[in-house]
């Protein structure tokens, strides 16, 4: 795959007006709602002009969302994770790489034991 998910990209496909909003809401995780509805706060009440040259700038400057970035709605929480914290996506996969090898030792620890129990069931069904 050549497209990087972890890069601010034009979101076309869920876009209003050029995707600015819907991009830098797709990068932090953000519902779009909040992000437009934050734009449009600081352009309007709090009188933020330069907003707008900032956002026709990022509309020409930033490359369109590849249409298949991500694999699935979990994929897309775990890049969104990324860019947010890269630390603690790390630790979280960390974390569930050593709970699946704890699973798998005590399931190995299960079978490999001497299980006197399970032997006497097996010699009673012969």
């Amino acid at each position: 795959m050549t497209e990087r998910r972890t890069k601010l990209y034009v979101d076309k496909q869920n876009a209003k007006w050029k995707g600015v909003c819907a991009g830098i809401a797709d990068y932090t995780g953000v519902d779009p709602l909040w992000v437009r509805l934050g734009t449009a706060a600081m352009i309007v009440i709090a009188q933020q002009w330069w907003i707008v040259a900032a956002y026709l700038v990022l509309a020409w400057v930033l490359d369109a969302k590849p249409a298949g970035l991500y694999q699935g709605a979990e994929d897309e929480k775990f890049w969104q994770g990324v860019r947010s914290n890269p630390r603690r996506s790390s630790a979280e996969v960390r974390s569930k790489l050593r709970d699946i090898d704890r699973r798998l030792a005590d399931m190995e620890t299960f079978y490999t034991s001497r299980n006197t129990r399970l032997a006497s069931e097996i010699d009673a069904l012969r």
